[in-house]
């Protein structure tokens, strides 16, 4: 079996190539990889190469497929698994493998024969072994694809903890009905823990959202209004910080002076976490979500209030299996949309070029369909694509009936119609 797939060599070296891949054994599966959404540990990755932690040390002369947000169709299942899944299955993947022997190994950083920047890839035993194929019963793939982000975002949620005064036991979670701030919050990951925050059964009461991009806070407003908040119990505040003098004692504003139980970054900079760090209010967790570059990034934290006030620190790179299954069960149910979080759609000849300049291109998230051929495009340019190209003007009639978010029929249309790879 030929695959096409992108693949690490080095640092800033993606080749999208074809080649073979081994005869499948007993305890692997044979898979087709459908879509696959790109993150940006994936450019970390590609800048770093084998410096990154997950990266093999010899990935010159054993390259590595990229791509760690896919979902796709079982082909072939070895003998070993001929009883749990069988060939027609769709599924997702948990990459985060958790393997004693290598708690680093993952999909789309570590294996020679899978990754999400491919057409078809063999699913490991390691894999089967952990539990890290997931089955999937929805209707579109990106939804499979996008299981992992949410599973970042539920994994946020659940590793947060607070404490009871005079106990030492933790009481996982956030805080049901509480104050929570989500600053820089309004990029791809951050629009789907505003889904989450206002959607799920365990929600705050009051949310804050702050960034200064007065664009991006319209979008989310206009995605996530505060009436819709309000409908679910939770009160919800945008705020643009851009040209605020003092942000942290605004935002103890809208908490009524109380602070803050549980507070999100989602921005690598060192002004924000400052910021967080302000306004934790008593027992109050700040959870760094953001993934910075630099392994030397730090900020000022107060220890005064880590004595006195209970104040900690969490964090999640990933989310657990059952973070993922989470996710996946609350888009099946219709409780999660990530729709929102997809700006841009193309297909598997576009991944190099995309993901090396990937900080550098706007919007949020970047939805690869890897049997097909397609440039990056962004979703609101269709509409002028459509003047000379029929597909897309179909497309952007369907975008324009839900709100110019991307969506099943719109998926299905586009790999009836595009050229395949």
């Amino acid at each position: 079996m030929k695959t096409k797939a992108v693949r690490l060599y080095g640092k800033e070296d993606l080749r999208l190539e074809e080649f073979d891949l081994p005869a499948l054994q007993d305890g692997e599966i044979l898979a087709r990889i459908v879509s696959d959404s790109i993150c940006m540990s994936s450019y970390k990755a590609a800048m770093q190469g084998p410096d990154h932690k997950r990266v093999p040390n010899d990935v010159a002369e054993h390259p590595i497929i990229i791509g760690h947000e896919f979902c796709g169709e079982i082909i072939e299942v070895g003998s070993k698994w001929a009883d749990q899944f069988k060939p027609g299955d769709r599924f997702s993947i948990q990459p985060a493998l958790s393997d004693p022997s290598n708690v680093y190994a993952a999909p789309g950083y570590s294996f020679h024969y899978i990754g999400g920047a491919a057409t078809y890839v063999v699913i490991p035993e390691i894999v089967m072994k952990q539990g890290c194929l997931l089955q999937y019963n929805g209707d579109a793939f990106y939804f499979g694809s996008l299981s992992e982000p949410i599973s970042c975002i539920v994994g946020g949620f659940n590793v947060n903890f607070h404490t009871k005064p005079g106990s030492y036991k933790h009481i996982m979670g956030i805080v049901d009905g509480g104050n929570m701030a989500l600053l820089a919050g309004v990029g791809p990951m951050g629009l789907g823990t505003i889904d989450l925050a206002i959607h799920n059964p365990r929600r705050p009461g009051l949310l804050v959202v702050t960034d200064i991009d007065e664009k991006r806070l319209a979008r989310a407003a206009e995605l996530y209004s505060p009436e819709e908040a309000a409908r679910n119990g939770v009160t919800l505040h945008y705020v643009n910080t851009a040209e605020m003098e003092d942000v942290s004692a605004h935002l103890m504003s809208l908490s009524g002076g109380k602070g803050f139980d549980d507070v999100y970054v989602y921005a690598p900079v060192a002004a924000v976490v400052e910021q967080a760090n302000d306004i934790l209010a008593y027992d109050g967790c700040l959870n760094f979500f953001a993934g910075p570059t630099d392994p030397q990034f730090s900020a000022k934290f107060n220890f005064y209030n880590v004595h006195y006030n209970n104040v900690h620190v969490s964090g999640n790179s990933g989310g657990t299996t059952d973070d993922m299954k989470e996710a996946l069960d609350l888009m099946t149910s219709g409780i999660v949309n990530p729709s929102a979080m997809i700006t841009h759609v193309g297909g598997l000849d576009c991944v190099v070029d995309t993901t090396l300049r990937l900080p550098k291109i706007p919007g949020g998230k970047k939805l690869i369909y890897t049997q097909i051929k397609m440039p990056l495009t962004a979703l609101a340019d269709f509409d002028e694509l459509g003047k000379t190209n029929p597909v897309f003007a179909r497309l952007a009639e369907m975008l324009a009936q839900h709100n110019g978010l991307w969506h099943t029929e719109a998926e299905q249309y586009l790999l009836a119609h595009a050229e395949s790879i």
